[in-house]
């Protein structure tokens, strides 16, 4: 089968999108799989365009099928305790030598139907297990057994005996986590009567068009974690996400061995807003107003995030596992009014800080923080072209009047965008020269770059990036890290996305080929090509790493490319030709060494450090105590740790220089806006919700986390001391190392001495 594609494509988001979808509707009323071809059709396209446009061009082999099976089992049973090791020896015996004939040929689907079947019936027998347990059984919490976490990658029970052993732990872990947020036993009979029954119900309800996406998503994954099959109503949500002016809650989900995963917030939504939720939070209920909770365990992504939607100014509550809390802690609430997520929340914004300096000076420092690399048109704006590269050449030419010695361009949370506007915006720190090489399948190089010689910003440049800096992101701080033109301070690395998918609606192609279709067959999201920094290097799995670390939750675990399922390697191409500034590389050693003198000695550090070093615990951990009295104590432990890291904030907050936000709006305006006011008395000790200012003056964002404020302050100190190296020669060597501003009262940095609690 020849597939050809036709249209015009377009950049956004880092993807090329590719004959974008019309008249992409709600769920179509598909007949059964078994007695319709628009299933088996569906099958065969997506085979056939993994196969021959997927930027390995891998066949569907018997290597793949067999991967096919397990991670279809995986994706229905991420925990690995309802499908039983005999039921997979038996599918491997039934399908395993002719599933990927069958696939590529017929687009057979009785595996997928198999699956499901016998994981409904495993389902079922749980329900049943679960429900006569709690109304029998009196557990007790005394002893010194644990429940298993992380059961992604461990061996399935071999038998109905052995998994029983598993559901029982499971719902003693729950349970437990219901009484420690002090729940009475019968309310916690009922709220887990009705999670698993309810669980039962969801699945069942499934149509074979959603079963059927399941298994062709998880197809798609076995050739890398970007390439994915969209259903008609997955791509309805991705046409909405599209759009910059969607309503929500403002967060991108994904599923995460059976939980809905927040993967990102849009910068400027409600969610980032409120800042209740974060990244890796998973959202195990949902409730509207007034309404009980729905249990979303186990449920298929479209029809969580169907919950979550909802009309403007409504409410929705989400009930969730905080990020690397192990299964059976007590969940938090969380309640978000959905919003319109309009281009201007998105848009970049700056900050100028009077930073304190030796000697009673004055350093003049500038913060833009870039959510994302957009390009769209503004209809607020009479229709005008709204850019990323635009919106930063106003900032910075704002920035430059005041006199900044050195600024900072905050990528922390900026997962890409445009390809186009990541090279334009590059062109605003260098004369001309390439940005980024993007390799095909067949190996051919294109070479991308600035053409244009104008630059915006010459001065000290430092890169903020996290393992959340993903895609256009890395490309930019690939480039300007080669140029030797701007210092990366952060996490150890960027997510390590080098990779282009191109988005192919099926009912186009489908009518092309001549074969049938019912219903809207939705799409294939598939990797075609490779990013590459000007130096050859891939961004793949790798990323961009930081000449300075500083320490961050965000770096522990398996986040990032690296930690996906069958991401695609990394490797090199021949370096382009470009201009090697020279700029960094003579400070990096001193620069580092200053900041680890600082951080070695400062307190809020050593706070933040703690907290980072009990969640690589709970992430080491290998399993949940179900000793009541060591978790109430582990729970004690960890309130007196947040009340510790309360009275850090609190005082951190105080000692804050001068800063005046600038915006798009006042840019063009003489002199600084008032300076934004210190958050007061109880206000700065959370940073959970906002809050409003307490007087004229606009109010810090407290958004921004206690951890966020002390890595972008600690960005600010090495900036400040990268501006005097350049301006002194290589050969200075004092810096401050101190960790409070000069002329800042001492009080605000000491800590009264008490014992502190670790679990």
């Amino acid at each position: 089968m020849n597939l050809r594609k036709a249209g015009v494509s377009t950049v956004t988001s880092g993807l090329i999108i590719v004959l974008v979808a019309t008249g992409v509707g709600g769920r179509a009323a598909a007949a059964p799989i078994e007695t319709t071809a628009t299933g088996a059709n569906i099958t065969r396209i997506t085979t056939n365009v993994l196969e021959h446009s997927q930027f390995a061009h891998h066949p569907f082999d018997d290597a793949f099928a067999k991967l096919l099976l397990d991670r279809y089992a995986d994706a229905l049973d991420g925990a690995r305790s309802l499908l039983f090791q005999t039921d997979m020896d038996e599918f491997a015996v039934a399908y395993g030598r002719t599933l990927a004939s069958a696939t590529r040929e017929t687009g057979s689907t009785a595996a997928a139907r198999a699956i499901f079947a016998r994981y409904i019936e495993r389902l079922q027998q749980r329900a049943s297990y679960v429900a006569d347990t709690l109304r029998t059984a009196r557990f007790d919490f005394t002893g010194q057994d644990a429940y298993p976490l992380n059961r992604e990658r461990a061996r399935r029970p071999r038998d109905l005996r052995e998994a029983e052993g598993l559901w029982r732990q499971e719902l003693r872990a729950e349970y437990l986590g219901e009484k420690l947020a002090d729940v009475q036993p019968a309310q916690i009979v009922d709220t887990l009567s009705r999670r698993y029954a309810q669980r039962l119900r969801t699945m069942r309800a499934l149509g074979t068009d959603e079963v059927l996406e399941i298994y062709l998503d998880t197809l798609a994954h076995v050739y890398d974690p970007h390439s994915d099959y969209l259903g008609h109503e997955e791509l309805e949500t991705f046409a909405i996400s599209m759009n910059l002016s969607l309503v929500g809650i403002g967060a991108t989900l994904e599923n995460a061995d059976g939980y809905c995963e927040i993967r990102d917030l849009v910068p400027g939504g409600p969610a980032a807003k409120s800042g209740l939720l974060k990244r890796g939070d998973r959202i195990i209920a949902v409730a509207q107003d007034g309404k009980e909770p729905v249990d979303v365990v186990d449920m298929p992504l479209s029809r969580t995030v169907e919950l979550i939607r909802g009309p403007k100014g409504s409410s929705v509550t989400l009930k969730l596992l905080s990020a690397g809390a192990p299964n059976g802690l007590p969940p938090r609430t969380a309640t978000i009014v959905r919003g319109a997520v309009r281009l201007q929340d998105q848009a970049a914004k700056a900050r100028l800080v009077d930073w304190p300096a030796d000697q009673g000076r004055t350093l003049r420092l500038g913060v833009i923080d870039l959510p994302s690399f957009y390009a769209d048109t503004d209809e607020r704006d009479g229709g005008a072209r709204r850019s990323a590269t635009a919106d930063v050449a106003v900032l910075l030419n704002k920035l430059k009047a005041e006199h900044v010695d050195g600024v900072v361009l905050d990528l922390r949370r900026n997962g890409g965008g445009s390809l186009e506007e990541a090279i334009s915006l590059t062109g605003l720190f260098i004369r001309t020269g390439p940005v980024v090489q993007t390799r095909d399948p067949a190996g051919h190089v294109e070479v991308e770059g600035d053409t244009d010689p104008a630059i915006a910003y010459d001065g000290p440049l430092v890169l903020l990036t996290s393992k959340s800096s993903a895609s256009a992101s890395e490309i930019l701080a690939g480039a300007l890290q080669d140029y030797g033109r701007a210092l990366v301070v952060g996490d150890s690395s960027t997510f390590g996305k080098g990779t282009v998918q191109s988005i192919l609606p099926l009912a186009q192609v489908m009518d092309q080929v001549g074969l049938a279709h019912s219903y809207d067959p939705g799409a294939i999201k598939v990797t075609i090509r490779k990013f590459y920094r000007p130096s050859g290097a891939s961004t793949q799995m790798r990323g961009v790493s930081s000449d300075v670390i500083l320490p961050s939750a965000s770096d522990l675990g398996e986040r990032g490319e690296s930690g996906m399922e069958n991401p695609l390697p990394w490797d090199i191409v021949g370096s382009a030709s470009y201009d090697h500034l020279g700029r960094v590389r003579p400070y990096v050693a001193k620069l580092r060494e200053s900041s680890a003198r600082r951080i070695g000695s400062d307190e809020d550090w050593r706070f933040l450090e703690a907290d980072i070093a009990r969640d690589q615990r709970r992430l080491d951990a290998k399993s949940l105590s179900l000793n009541e009295a060591e978790r109430r104590r582990n729970l004690a432990s960890d309130k007196a740790h947040r009340d510790e890291l309360e009275r850090a904030e609190r005082a951190e907050r105080a000692a804050e220089p001068a800063e005046y936000e600038i915006t798009l709006e006042n840019a063009a305006s003489p002199g600084l806006p008032s300076p934004i006011a210190p958050m007061k008395g109880k206000d700065a000790a959370s940073s959970r919700s906002p809050t409003q200012g307490h007087d004229d003056r606009e109010s810090r964002d407290d958004s921004r986390t206690f951890a966020d404020r002390l890595v972008l302050d600690e960005a600010l100190r090495i900036t400040a001391d990268y501006a005097r190296l350049l301006r002194t020669g290589a050969d200075a060597t004092r810096l401050d190392t101190s960790r409070a501003p000069p002329g800042a009262s001492r009080a605000a940095y000491e800590r009264p001495d008490e014992s502190r609690q670790e679990d």
